[in-house]
C-alpha cells in the first residue's frame, strides 16, 4: 500500500516535465500536425534545394582577327535563368578531358558568351560551363578540343590594306614614269629656284656659303632632309669652286655630312677641291653652338646662309645675325614654332613638307620624284574623302539623306 502511494506521488511530480518533453519532440518531428497541416502540405511549403538546369548548345572556337591566345565560348542559357535561379555561369578549362578542370572565369546570369584570353596557342583545350545558383552548381555542358592560333590578317582593316596597296601602286607607277623620262610636274618653290642665284652670288663675291642643318640628331627626318639638300648644294659649290662651311652640332651628323659633301665633290669631278676641315664639329650645347656659328658669320661673312633641318629657339638669333651681315638667307624647317622667325628674317622659307620635297626638286632623281608624286596623289584622295564626308554629314544633319546610310558608308570605310 505504501509502495503504491509513493509511486503515485513520484508519478504526479514527474508528469509536468514529461509533458514538456513530449510536446517538444512532437514539434520537432511533426510540426505540420501541431499547426493543423497535413505532412504533404508541410513539404510543399519548404521544398528541398535543387541545382539549376545546365546550359546547352555549348560552342567553342578560336577568336577571329587576333594575335592568338584566346578562345570564344557561347551557349544557350539555362532554362532556370529566366526566373533568377541562375546567379552566374562558371567556365572551366582543361588540356585533357580525363584530367581535372580549372576555373578560368565567370559571367553573370543572363549572359551567354565568354572569351578566354589566357588560352595557350596550338594546345588542344576542353571546356565546361556550369550554371550556379542556390549555392549549388548544375551539371556542366562540355566541349572540346579547340585550339587558339594567331591570324595573319585583321579583316576589320581591309580598307587600310586597300589604301596602302593603292599608295604603293601610285609610287611605283610614278617612279617608273620618271625613269622612262616623263617630265613630272612639281610646284615651283621660290627658295629653291633662287638656290643657283645664291650660290652664284657667293661665287661672284668670293665669299663662302654657310650651311646649318640644325641641332637634331641623325634620327630626325628633318635632319635627313637637310642632309639631302646639302648634297645638292655641295655639287653646285664644287662646280663653281665656292667654299662651303658646315658647322655641326652632333658628331654622327658631322660624319654623315662629311661623306655626303665628299661624294658630291667626287661626282662632279672635283674631289681634290674637297676640304675636310670645312665640315667640322662645333659643340653639342645649344647656345654655345649659336655663339660659335654667329662668330663664324661675323668673321667669314658668308654671302649665302642656308638653314635646313630641325631648328629650335636659336632660329631668330642666327637669322638676325645673318641679316646683319647682309647675307642671302634661305631657311627650311618643319618646326612650326620657328617658322614665323624665319619668314620675317630670311629671304626665302621652305614651310613644312616643302623641306622634304626639296631634295627631289633639286636632284630630279626618279625614285625621289616618284615617291613625292605618290604622296601627292594619296593626299589628294584623302582630301577628297574628307570633303565628301563633311558634305554627307551635313546633308544627313539637314535630313536630306538618312543617317543610317552615312553610318553604313563610314563602317565600310
Amino acid at each position: 500500500m505504501r509502495l503504491c502511494r509513493g509511486f503515485t506521488r513520484r508519478t504526479r511530480r514527474a508528469k509536468g516535465p514529461m509533458v514538456v518533453l513530449v510536446t517538444l519532440a512532437a514539434l520537432f518531428l511533426c510540426p505540420a500536425a501541431l499547426l493543423g497541416q497535413t505532412p504533404g502540405q508541410a513539404s510543399e511549403a519548404a521544398p528541398t534545394a535543387v541545382p539549376p538546369a545546365p546550359p546547352s548548345n555549348l560552342t567553342a572556337a578560336d577568336s577571329p582577327d587576333d594575335g592568338g591566345g584566346s578562345v570564344d565560348l557561347s551557349w544557350q542559357l539555362s532554362t532556370d535563368d529566366t526566373d533568377g535561379r541562375v546567379l552566374l555561369y562558371t567556365i572551366y578549362r582543361s588540356t585533357h578531358p580525363d584530367t581535372g578542370y580549372a576555373a578560368v572565369g565567370t559571367v553573370a546570369g543572363g549572359l551567354c558568351e565568354f572569351r578566354d584570353s589566357t588560352a595557350p596557342d596550338a594546345t588542344p583545350l576542353y571546356y565546361r560551363v556550369a550554371a550556379c545558383g542556390n549555392a549549388l552548381e548544375s551539371a556542366p555542358a562540355s566541349i572540346g578540343p579547340v585550339e587558339a592560333a594567331p591570324q595573319w590578317f585583321y579583316r576589320g582593316r581591309v580598307t587600310v590594306m586597300i589604301t596602302s596597296l593603292g599608295f604603293i601602286f601610285a609610287v611605283v607607277f610614278f617612279v617608273r614614269a620618271a625613269k622612262a623620262g616623263k617630265d613630272l610636274f612639281i610646284r615651283r618653290l621660290a627658295g629653291l629656284d633662287h638656290m643657283d642665284d645664291a650660290v652664284g652670288r657667293a661665287t661672284e663675291m668670293g665669299k663662302p656659303i654657310l650651311f646649318i642643318s640644325g641641332l637634331s640628331t641623325i634620327s630626325d627626318v628633318a635632319t635627313i632632309a637637310g642632309i639631302n639638300i646639302l648634297g645638292e648644294v655641295a655639287k653646285k659649290t664644287a662646280e663653281y669652286n665656292t667654299r662651303l662651311i658646315v658647322p655641326c652640332a652632333d658628331p654622327i651628323v658631322m660624319a654623315v655630312e662629311q661623306e655626303v659633301v665628299k661624294e658630291a665633290y667626287a661626282k662632279v669631278g672635283r674631289a681634290d677641291a674637297y676640304n675636310e676641315d670645312d665640315v667640322y664639329y662645333l659643340t653639342r650645347s645649344q647656345f654655345a653652338y649659336v655663339a660659335g656659328v654667329s662668330g663664324v658669320m661675323v668673321r667669314q661673312r658668308p654671302a649665302t646662309i642656308l638653314y635646313m633641318g630641325m631648328i629650335y629657339a636659336e632660329s631668330l638669333v642666327l637669322a638676325e645675325t645673318g641679316s646683319s651681315i647682309g647675307a642671302i638667307q634661305i631657311a627650311g624647317t618643319d618646326a612650326v614654332t620657328q617658322l614665323p622667325f624665319f619668314i620675317t628674317s630670311c629671304d626665302y622659307t621652305l614651310i613644312g613638307e616643302e623641306l622634304y620635297a626639296a631634295s627631289a626638286y633639286l636632284s630630279r632623281e626618279p625614285v625621289l620624284l616618284g615617291g613625292l608624286k605618290g604622296q601627292d596623289m594619296a593626299k589628294a584622295v584623302i582630301s577628297l574623302a574628307i570633303v565628301v564626308g563633311v558634305i554627307s554629314a551635313t546633308l544627313a544633319a539637314l535630313g536630306v539623306i538618312p543617317w543610317d546610310f552615312v553610318a553604313r558608308v563610314l563602317a565600310n570605310a
